[in-house]
C-alpha cells in the first residue's frame, strides 16, 4: 500500500440565509460526491480576499459586496485514492461570512476545464444536512456557527 501526503490551502464563503446554506456538489478529489462550501485554492501572489472574490464568481456567479473574516481551520484525514494508494490529506481553510452580494446565484455550473471541481450550487436547509453529506471543513464551520447537524 502506497501512502502519499496532500496539502490544500483555500478560502471559502459561508453564505447563509434563513437557515439555508449555499453549498456546491464536489466532483473529483477527496470530497468527490460531497457537499462543500464555495471557494477554492489560493493562487500564487493572490491575497485570500482576492481568492474569495474570484472563486465565488467562478463557482456561484456572485460579486461580493460585504463579507467578514470568520475563522481559520484545518482538518486531517485519510483518503482512499485507489486500491493501492492512501492519501493523507491536510486541508486548511480561511472562512468568510458573506453578508451581501450582487447577482443571482448560478445553480448549475458547467465544468469548463479539468481543474473545475464543482457540479453546481444549491441552497440547502441546514437542518437537513448530516456529517456524512458534507466536507469535514464545512461540518466544523457549521458547528462553530452554532448549528447542530
Amino acid at each position: 500500500m502506497n501512502k502519499k501526503k496532500y496539502r490544500q490551502y483555500g478560502v471559502y464563503g459561508l453564505i447563509i440565509q434563513n437557515d439555508k446554506i449555499l453549498l456546491i456538489k464536489k466532483f473529483g478529489g477527496p470530497y468527490n460526491g460531497k457537499l462543500d462550501l464555495p471557494g477554492g485554492t489560493i493562487e500564487f501572489r493572490e491575497k485570500p480576499v482576492e481568492t474569495l472574490k474570484r472563486e465565488l464568481m467562478e463557482e456561484v456567479g456572485i460579486e461580493l459586496k460585504n463579507y467578514q473574516l470568520f475563522d481559520v481551520n484545518s482538518v486531517y484525514f485519510d483518503w482512499n485514492y485507489n486500491d493501492d494508494t492512501i492519501v493523507e490529506v491536510h486541508h486548511t481553510g480561511i472562512f468568510y461570512k458573506i453578508l451581501e452580494f450582487d447577482n443571482e446565484i448560478k445553480k448549475d455550473v458547467e465544468i469548463d476545464s479539468i481543474n473545475d471541481d464543482s457540479l453546481g450550487a444549491k441552497w440547502l436547509d441546514i437542518k437537513s444536512l448530516n456529517k456524512d453529506m458534507i466536507s469535514p471543513l464545512a461540518y466544523e464551520e457549521l458547528i462553530k456557527l452554532g448549528y447542530r447537524i
